[in-house]
């Protein structure tokens, strides 16, 4: 089954360019997502009393477009499937035309699985009749994700283009209500960290989410900056990889 959204583009969504925000778009489609989970009845307040939580692992979208402050877009959402102890689920984002139709502008795949909010670990619920009866089958013709690799700032030379490196503290207003670091805000210090991109143009960004932090907790931005993207890793103090993304120019959406 699918469900439609519309969203009116807010001002304190868009930025200097008068458009959207990449990591307010990433917003929209997790509230969404938690939106029509509860409708489903799978959502948070199902999850939280048998101590689970939803949690974002992977997200790929292409854009065409990002609508600018007071433009009308229509988000279409979808569980392609519950496999393997992951949820994934599919968006397709349109913007409505002065002729009644509506306009293709982006697409999105989403990948979930459930925390277990005290071991920490994700564990496998799928096999309740709840979730087998939620999913709508179509899978979404999206290009294969890329492979993320690790940024080396030793051997930056050799790959040429703009690279650097940014610190974060994770601070209070940082933390959602699992008790971690919010998804977004990993987006939003890879595109502070560096102009990663021409957000008038399409783009594609693919994201892997790896690795929790918590308040206090200390973060490093790398990045490595090319002619046509962006490649983003983020470690904690011990190197480990908590994220890892990439932002790239594209001709047109392939979905």
């Amino acid at each position: 089954m699918k469900y439609r959204h519309t969203i009116i583009v807010p001002y304190q969504d868009v930025d200097a360019s008068r458009r959207l925000r990449l990591y307010s778009m990433e917003n929209y489609l997790l509230n969404i997502a938690g939106k029509v989970a509860d409708e489903m009845g799978i959502g948070i307040p199902v999850l939280l009393p048998m101590n689970y939580t939803w949690i974002i692992t992977h997200l790929n979208m292409e854009m065409l477009y990002l609508p600018k402050h007071s433009e009308e877009m229509i988000v279409e959402t979808w569980i392609e499937r519950n496999a393997h102890m992951l949820s994934v689920r599919d968006f397709r984002i349109y913007q409505p035309q002065a002729d009644g139709t509506e306009r293709l502008i982006g697409c999105a795949k989403t990948v979930w699985a459930v925390l277990d909010l005290t071991s920490r670990e994700i564990v496998n619920i799928f096999d309740h009749d709840i979730f087998k009866d939620s999913v709508d089958g179509e899978a979404l013709n999206m290009a294969r994700a890329p492979r993320l690799r690790p940024i080396q700032l030793d051997d930056i030379e050799d790959e040429g283009g703009v690279a650097g490196e940014v610190l974060h503290e994770i601070q209070y207003s940082d933390v959602d209500y699992n008790c971690h670091c919010n998804s977004c805000k990993y987006l939003e210090w890879m595109v502070n960290a560096v102009q990663a991109f021409d957000n008038q143009k399409p783009f594609r960004l693919d994201i892997n989410y790896v690795k929790e932090l918590y308040q206090g907790d200390v973060m490093y931005t790398r990045f490595l900056k090319t002619e046509n993207a962006v490649r983003y890793q983020q470690v904690d103090e011990n190197g480990a990889t908590c994220c890892s993304a990439m932002i790239t120019q594209i001709e047109n959406v392939s979905c």
